[in-house]
């Protein structure tokens, strides 16, 4: 075999295997968002529960402060945070440029910003951090929660930004709510008139953190995408070395067997 086939041979594979790896870690990047839960809401939608899930995403710091800002533009009504064991939640009114009325009457103020401080969420964990509200705003098509993650080496990661439409999801996007014309999305009232999210939170805000792997701290539907990706690298990889493999045997010269 020359040495020149030989060299091509070594580099397809190599090549196969970068990709692979590349595949792998850009899924891995893409389950450490934080996320929101649920992901859509009906416009307009009443006491309802938003939970704010937070992977680590750092080898050597643990997560020791997390802020979530609401929008004041569109604003959450009857905000309240549920209580996280090991964590003090801090939660600031911003007064509205625009007041709402109500059948309560006029709404001057809402919250602008929730922060959780004194735990830790360390590597291979993530947190759910709880919110319920009163009423969500029916004059927008999404809510956008940006949010800062503060890490034990003082680190900050900053998820605020927002695709524009028809664009590939930013690097640190924001969490967002889609919200949809009333009773189309999860969130919108039964019958009973609990909400949907309401009942399926039934007992969750009680657990701690939790290790997860990396796929699914992000809990969103991005997941299945990451974990399809990752499966393609790895099956192209394979593919890649056994053609190399197969192409050096095919190459080599005929031998005598020993008597």
């Amino acid at each position: 075999m020359s040495t020149t086939r030989t060299t091509r041979l070594r580099r397809a594979a190599a090549v196969a295997a970068l990709a692979a790896a590349g595949v792998l870690a850009a899924a891995g990047a893409a389950s450490a968002h934080v996320t929101v839960h649920p992901q859509t809401y009906a416009k307009g939608a009443t006491d309802g529960l938003l939970t704010f899930r937070v992977p680590n995403e750092e080898d050597t710091a643990a997560t020791t402060k997390v802020q979530i800002f609401l929008p004041t533009d569109h604003p959450l009504l009857g905000v309240l945070v549920s209580p996280r064991d090991g964590w003090t939640a801090e939660v600031t009114n911003t007064e509205l440029k625009t007041p709402v009325k109500t059948d309560d009457g006029t709404i001057t103020e809402a919250v602008s910003e929730i922060t959780w401080t004194g735990g830790r969420i360390t590597a291979g964990q993530y947190e759910d951090f709880d919110v319920a509200f009163g009423q969500l705003p029916d004059d927008t098509d999404q809510l956008a929660f940006k949010a800062l993650q503060t890490y034990s080496d003082g680190k900050v990661t900053r998820w605020i930004e927002e695709a524009a439409s028809g664009d590939a999801e930013p690097e640190n996007p924001a969490p967002v709510v889609t919200l949809t014309a009333g009773g189309a999305g999860a969130g919108a009232k039964d019958p009973d008139g609990a909400t949907a999210a309401a009942a399926g939170k039934s007992g969750a805000s009680a657990s701690t953190a939790s290790t997860a792997s990396a796929s699914d701290a992000s809990g969103s539907g991005g997941d299945s995408t990451a974990r399809g990706l990752a499966a393609a690298g790895l099956a192209a990889a394979v593919l890649g070395l056994a053609a190399a493999a197969f192409a050096v045997v095919r190459t080599r010269p005929n031998r005598s067997r020993p008597e």
